[in-house]
């Protein structure tokens, strides 16, 4: 079977369905969510779309109460998952294209989710029909889950396995090719600011960011009785830093924002952070105080630094690379500062040993630490039958041999209990995930499809 051809063929229908997809805005609404509606509106639309389109093919579907739901297609006792999300982080800024219109330019579909991870689920999903219609036999079940809310903590498939089957094996269509074995953990910690704000302070207030899972691209402060060239002073740090912002005067307090650029959290140094250039041009400005502790706090952990070295939370292996920490959500105000931190930690990391030399060594800082929440990290070895299985179907269709990689991001891989992380970004290809403008090459999108395909055959069939 020619999957590529097949898949070439029905590209225009791949792009019409991805853009209809792409046109729900499905980023978590926190307060409109209820019981019947858990994560918003535009997350469950999403969902029903894809359960919809299972239902018109004759597949199997299932909805989770409203979270998660699967297709599934194939017979037999064993289960084949391929697991795909269908939120979207928020849009964010500078955007050349709608963000949700799904517009063909040079052939890239622009859109929020285009590549993480729209564009992937609808490769998976033109798979599965592909193999439907070529009336193939599986002796495996074929499960696509559907998350909705894998951007904001997986809960949706954390209640999707509480009721519902795991599967024995399975991929998530949600990172690079040609696989990812190696799933960093993901942390997010909090520093918190021990001393309170004195009405008298100079820094009123303080605000950067959405999500932990995304660099900040911009930040805003307020503030009383500056400096008198404090705004001379912030016109020079621009130039110097090669730097967008403005200084606006409201009343009997000055507004100052500055603007960063956005990328995902597994990468910090692919953005620019906008809470910590703000903090740093604060740190020169702020007498001392609460919001003067705060500023110089942001610039002595994260200004140049991605990797936590101040407090010794650095720290590498060679299967799955660096450890990288995010300040995401930044905030100060009367109860002083939070810093909110996506800390995406290598495979054998010491968690408890660094964490507890961390808060020892803020014994004498004005911030403590805590743990929100960690997802311990995730491998599967690259001897494993699905490694080795799911790299043959790639090296078929690529004549790449390149090894398995290890991410800082999170998929629904790990939760799996043999999983891995396979495809969509082809080796080469810019990641801009979580960033404006974020896109998917229309021809990667077809070879992807056929690559999945013919994994899905290769795992599910005799």
């Amino acid at each position: 079977m020619d999957w590529l051809k097949t898949a070439q063929s029905r590209e225009q229908e791949l792009v019409a369905e991805l853009q209809q997809l792409i046109q729900i805005e499905s980023i978590l609404d926190e307060e409109n969510a209820t019981d019947v509606v858990p994560f918003g509106d535009g997350p469950l639309a999403a969902l029903s779309f894809m359960l919809d389109k299972g239902a018109e093919q004759g597949m199997t579907v299932k909805n989770i109460d409203n979270m998660a739901g699967h297709i599934e297609m194939g017979e037999g006792e064993d289960l084949l998952g391929i697991l795909c999300h269908v939120d979207v982080v928020p849009v964010g800024s500078d955007w050349t294209y709608p963000p949700f219109e799904g517009r063909v330019v040079d052939g890239k579909l622009f859109g929020r989710g285009a590549i993480d991870d729209k564009g992937p689920t609808m490769a998976a999903w033109l798979a599965m029909k592909m193999i439907k219609d070529a009336g193939i036999p599986l002796n495996k079940r074929v499960r696509m889950i559907i998350g909705s809310d894998e951007e904001s903590g997986f809960r949706c498939v954390d209640r999707y396995f509480e009721k519902e089957e795991m599967p024995g094996i399975g991929f998530a269509p949600d990172a690079d090719f040609p696989l990812i074995n190696a799933e960093k953990g993901i942390a997010h910690i909090v520093f918190s600011q021990k001393a309170r704000r004195h009405a008298e302070e100079q820094l009123i207030s303080f605000q950067s960011g959405k999500r932990t899972n995304m660099v900040p691209d911009k930040a805003i402060a307020s503030l009383q009785k500056i400096s008198e060239n404090a705004e001379l002073n912030f016109r020079k740090f621009l130039l110097e830093n090669d730097a967008e912002g403005s200084f606006a005067e409201q009343g009997e307090r000055y507004i100052i924002s500055i603007k960063g650029k956005s990328a995902h959290a597994m990468e910090p140094q692919k953005g620019r952070n906008a809470a910590v250039l703000l903090s740093k041009f604060l740190s020169t400005e702020l007498e001392a105080g609460a919001g003067y502790d705060f500023a110089n706090f942001m610039v002595e952990l994260f200004d140049g630094d991605h990797y936590g070295s101040a407090l010794s939370l650095n720290f590498s292996d060679e299967m799955s690379g660096q450890t990288t920490l995010n300040p995401g959500i930044v905030t100060f105000g009367d109860n002083g500062g939070s810093i909110e931190v996506s800390m995406r930690y290598a495979v054998s990391y010491p968690f408890e040993e660094k964490m507890t030399q961390a808060q020892q060594l803020l014994g004498t800082k004005p911030f403590a630490l805590d743990i929100a929440d960690n997802s311990t990290p995730h491998y599967v070895s690259e001897d494993d039958e699905l490694v080795q299985t799911l790299l043959g179907v790639y090296r078929n269709h690529t004549a790449d041999f390149s090894k398995p990689l290890s991410t800082g991001g999170g998929t629904y891989a790990r939760v799996m209990k043999k999983g891995v992380a396979f495809g969509m970004l082809f080796p080469g290809e810019p990641d801009v995930a979580h960033q404006a403008d974020e896109f998917v090459i229309v021809e990667n999108l077809v070879k992807a499809a056929a690559i999945y395909a013919e994994a899905i055959v290769k795992l599910a069939s005799k």
